[in-house]
Order: C-alpha cells, then sequence, then structure tokens
C-alpha cells in the first residue's frame, strides 16, 4: 500500500459535479426532479460536495439551486460563475456555502478567450473574491486550462488568489491533456508553495482522468472533481465510481463513501441524461463482474480472490458466470446446477463442445432451452 501523510482520508474531498460540469455534456438536460434525486443519492451515499449550477444561466437555473439547498444536505454545495461582477452577483441567496470563480490561464484562452493579457487576470482576480466574499460566500479559484498554462503564471495566479483571500484553486485540466507524472509534479509543487486547499478538475479525453486524479491526491490535492460514471463534455469527466475505488483499494484513503447503492445511481444517471454505460465500463457496467473463460470461472469457484481485484458486494452487484466459446468444464456444471441438474464431469465434456459450437454462431449463450436439449440428447 502506497504511503499516505497529512493529505489523507481527514482532508481529502470528494466534489461531485454531475449537477453542473456533467450536465453540460452535449445534449443532456436534467429535471428538477432529476437533479434532486441525483443529490440526494450522491448524499446517502456520503459524496462530501456538490457543485450544483451555473446562476448566471436563467431564473429556472437558480430556482434548481436553491430547491437543492432547501433540502439540507449534509453535503456542502457549490456553484460555478464566471469572473464577472455580474455573474457572481447571481450567486448570492441561493442557499450555497461556496462559489467557483473560473478564469483562463493559459495563453491561448487569455489572448482567444478574454482577449487580454497575464497582468490584466491578475489584476481583477483580488476585486472578485473580495465582491462574493462580500456576499458571504467561500471562494476558489477556478484555473480553466491550467494544463496548458506557463507554470509559473500558473503559480502567480495561485499567490495572487491566496493572498486575496481565496480558500480553494482548482486545476482544470479542461482539455484532458495531461498525464499522472506532469500531475503530480504540479501539485506538488503548488502544496510546497501555498496553504490553499487544492482541487483537481480533470477530463478524460486520453482515458488519464481517473489516474490523473489519484496522481493529483498523491501530490497534494485536498479536492478531487468527480462525476456520476464520468459523465461530462467531450469524453468526460473523472467517475466518481473509478476515483474512490482508486483512493481506497490502491492508496488506503478512507473517505466515508459508501458505494453500495452506487448501481442504482449510476442506473438514474443514465435514464435522466440518456448515455449508456459501455457493457466494460469499469466499476458499474454490466461486464464487468461477468465471466466467460474456463481458467477464469474454475479459479472464482475455488476462491473469488483468485480473480477479484474489487469485490462487487462493495457496489451491490454480484459475479455472473455465462457461457460461450472459452468456457470450461467448471463454469457448465455450474450452468446446469442452477437449473437443478447435477452434471458429471464426463458429461459436462461431452456438452461443451456444442456449447462453444452455438456460442460462435448464434453471438449469444444458450438459454435454459438449449442447454435441457442438449442434456436430453446426451440422455438419448
Amino acid at each position: 500500500m502506497s504511503h499516505t501523510n497529512q493529505w489523507t482520508a481527514k482532508t481529502l474531498i470528494i466534489d461531485d459535479t454531475t449537477l453542473r460540469d456533467g450536465e453540460q455534456s452535449a445534449g443532456v438536460a436534467f429535471t428538477l426532479d432529476e437533479k434532486l434525486e441525483i443529490a440526494c443519492r450522491l448524499d446517502t451515499l456520503g459524496v462530501h460536495e456538490l457543485e450544483v449550477g451555473i446562476p448566471a444561466m436563467g431564473d429556472c437555473e437558480r430556482d434548481a439551486i436553491r430547491a437543492l439547498a432547501a433540502l439540507q444536505l449534509d453535503a456542502n454545495l457549490m456553484v460555478w460563475s464566471r469572473m464577472r461582477a455580474d455573474d457572481i452577483d447571481l450567486c448570492a441567496g441561493l442557499g450555497v456555502q461556496t462559489v467557483d470563480l473560473s478564469i483562463p490561464v493559459s495563453d491561448q484562452q487569455i489572448g482567444s478567450k478574454l482577449n487580454s493579457d497575464r497582468n490584466a487576470v491578475l489584476a481583477m482576480i483580488p476585486r472578485h473574491i473580495a465582491r462574493a466574499r462580500d456576499l458571504g460566500l467561500e471562494v476558489c479559484i477556478g484555473a480553466e486550462d491550467a494544463s496548458r498554462a506557463d507554470p509559473e503564471f500558473l503559480m502567480a495566479v495561485a499567490e495572487v488568489a491566496q493572498g486575496s483571500g481565496a480558500r480553494r484553486f482548482r486545476f482544470a485540466d479542461t482539455l484532458g491533456v495531461m498525464e499522472p507524472f506532469a500531475v503530480h509534479a504540479q501539485f506538488t509543487q503548488l502544496r510546497q508553495r501555498f496553504d490553499l486547499d487544492l482541487e483537481m478538475h480533470a477530463h478524460d479525453d486520453l482515458g488519464l482522468a481517473t489516474a490523473n486524479s489519484l496522481a493529483a491526491a498523491m501530490g497534494g490535492a485536498t479536492h478531487i472533481n468527480t462525476t456520476v460514471n464520468g459523465l461530462g463534455e467531450r469524453a468526460g469527466n473523472a467517475p466518481l465510481e473509478e476515483v474512490v475505488m482508486g483512493l481506497e483499494k490502491l492508496h488506503g484513503y478512507q473517505l466515508g463513501i459508501n458505494l453500495l447503492g452506487f448501481q442504482d445511481l449510476s442506473d438514474l444517471v443514465v435514464l435522466a441524461s440518456g448515455r449508456p454505460l459501455s457493457w466494460q465500463k469499469s466499476v458499474v457496467g454490466e461486464g464487468v463482474f461477468t465471466h466467460e473463460a474456463g481458467i477464469h470461472v474454475d479459479g472464482l469457484l475455488k476462491d473469488p480472490h483468485n480473480y477479484q481485484a474489487i469485490d462487487p458486494a462493495e457496489v451491490g452487484r454480484e459475479h455472473k458466470m455465462v457461457l460461450g466459446k472459452h468456457s470450461g468444464v467448471s463454469g457448465l456444471m455450474l450452468a446446469y446446477a442452477e437449473l437443478g441438474l447435477k452434471l458429471k464431469r464426463d458429461q459436462a465434456s461431452r456438452i461443451l463442445p456444442w456449447v462453444r459450437r452455438f456460442s460462435e454462431r448464434r453471438k449469444r449463450s444458450p438459454g435454459r432451452g438449449e442447454l435441457l436439449s442438449y442434456y436430453r440428447q446426451l440422455s438419448a
């Protein structure tokens, strides 16, 4: 088990942004009832903080945020805002505790999005932090496109943020172009230089969002952004279920998040978002605890730990054995036992070629009827 330090279980916060960045996924729009249900389920699991929307989007969005605040959840609530006075003012009176003030920090975005320069960015941070704090909000400075920013300028932004009263600094890998070694180095440097809470916001464009989130934790992050099922713009964000499992299984964190009921939440987000999961999606995909290969099935039947990195019961799942081209005698005997038929090994060896041919031709497992037919033929 990897080392732990002062930035471990007691201070690491999962800040789930399913209701903000998750909903920003193209074509996704949650109803108010869906938002309330998702928030309640996240809170029941023990997720520490929820990023629940963008007040500047309009009256309906602000009404939804007020409704979420009225639930009186245990989770801290956060909203997202551009670093603009009019947007910040709309964050007041919503019942949330924290605002993420987002500002581009890469030269690409400072020039092309803001039509501005580095000095102007540094100059605007203090007055907007002061405005938000005057409204009674804790402030996180969201460094958009931090992964493409000049490293020293990024440190300058963090220094101004800390000196101006921000409590947290969000490192946003907006385009998903970071890798774990660079993330760890960046967070290690930030941690050495600043007393700010540090948050990692990872996107999955290169399939590294979970790895980058774990690397940030090891480098000194206090907060990690996630979404249920990895929902989010383009390739999505760091999946809640992967980050929690990774931190606990690989690095010994005890986050106080119970994923036993996560499958129901995952299914809810699938329905509400219209975004189906891959069959092999880690932790929650239909196939991740499904086994066919004979050597695996035999090993699992002898002792689940032979082929079990995650106990499926931890996420409300169980192992599932299916028959197919790669099945072995043990798996076939189990399938017949579930039908109430005790098959001898030599009988199973005779039926197995039929099962394999069937699966190759029909591209599925034989059902109850086919298995009973094979058994009758065997007995004829």
